[in-house]
């Protein structure tokens, strides 16, 4: 009688995977994952399946795997030697491993923490460069009139976060997470004062993880908004973040912090260097259809002067229109409690533009 594994590598190593469950199911497809006690299987026919491991009667692979057990910490690629990896083939609750030239080893299913692929398993080895892994969009609008007015408006936003290991299925060490955003304006008529729209803001935050949601972070925004008066804002601080939410859909964080805040303003009368605390949230939400919802907001008061207190808000909605490209729709509101007599207090934004999604 043909085994299970035989079958598998017939042809190869291109033949697909087999799994079999006890009620006799068998599913041809390849394998995911495996995270503790259960098993990610993408069908051919069904799709994606997640079962328990005591469900599972025979596994067989024709790729090749790496099994990560209980307590192992992957630092780099010296430790690549120390984790069996090859083709696998599990029955009774022991998943044995058959690397390339060498001999099989066998590994209880409760001492096996995780199996990937071997690909997913170099990606955790690798340090990504300053270039590399990043995640996010790129958003572009653009809006011109040409009459007895003349109106140009440029508007862009750009949003890049990565976290390393890259691996979805590690616990996050690290988080860096750049935004930045412009609207730039002009409307200009005969004998008419130039009316402009100039606003920027930019941040940058670095995240280091103690455990798999608590991690302490330092952070730097700017931002120049010429319809408040503010020529330049400066803001450093840092603090503690927890993930109160972390799955395949959502993700929702929760910051505060302590912040040190340099204000100029056109009236350099009005200028004051602030000692504030901040707290903020984020939450991103994957929806059907590719649609992604980001959230953000933050509310700094200030402990030198109580007026002094200052929020931003942004809303982003994406929508998938062709490959990576999307059309996203940006609501922005930053309020400024104390700007200079003349200028208000809110400045909302809206862009709508074409973005470009990085993966």
């Amino acid at each position: 009688m043909v085994s299970l594994l035989s079958f598998v590598r017939l042809f190869g190593q291109t033949q697909p995977d087999v799994l079999i469950l006890k009620n006799g199911e068998k599913l041809i497809g390849h394998l995911v994952r495996s995270h503790r006690k259960d098993v990610t299987f993408k069908s051919d026919t069904v799709g994606e399946v997640t079962v328990d491991w005591s469900r599972i009667q025979e596994l067989a692979t024709g790729g090749q795997f790496a099994i990560i057990r209980n307590g192992v910490k992957l630092r780099g690629q010296q430790d690549a030697a120390t984790v069996p990896q090859g083709s696998i083939r599990a029955t009774d609750q022991n998943i044995t491993v058959t690397p390339t030239g060498r001999s099989p080893e066998t590994i209880a299913v409760p001492d096996a923490a995780f199996v990937v692929s071997e690909t997913a398993f170099q990606n955790a080895l690798h340090h990504p460069g300053i270039f590399e892994a990043w995640n996010g969009t790129l958003t572009g609008g653009l809006s011109l009139v040409e009459a007895t007015q003349h109106s140009h408006t440029l508007t862009s936003n750009v949003s890049l976060v990565r976290t390393t290991p890259t691996e979805t299925w590690l616990n996050p060490r690290d988080r860096t997470i750049v935004d930045f955003s412009s609207a730039l304006g002009k409307i200009t008529q005969p004998d008419t004062p130039t009316i402009k729209t100039n606003i920027y803001h930019a941040d940058a935050e670095r995240d280091e993880y103690f455990t798999p949601r608590v991690y302490a972070f330092g952070q730097a925004a700017f931002d120049h908004n010429f319809s408040q008066g503010l020529d330049l804002q400066q803001t450093y601080g840092g603090g503690i973040g927890y993930t109160v939410l972390a799955n395949s859909a959502s993700t929702l964080d929760v910051k505060g912090n302590f912040d040190y805040v340099k204000q100029s303003f056109q009236d350099a009368a009005h200028d004051q260097n602030l000692f504030a605390g901040s707290v903020a949230e984020r939450y991103v939400r994957n929806m059907t259809h590719g649609i992604v919802l980001n959230e953000q907001l933050t509310f700094t008061p200030a402990f030198n002067n109580t007026s002094a207190y200052s929020a931003l808000g942004t809303l982003a909605v994406t929508v998938p229109a062709y490959k990576r490209l999307n059309v996203s729709t940006i609501f922005t509101d930053a309020f400024l409690n104390d700007p200079p007599p003349g200028f208000k207090k809110n400045s909302f934004q809206l862009t709508i533009g074409l973005t470009y999604a990085l993966h």
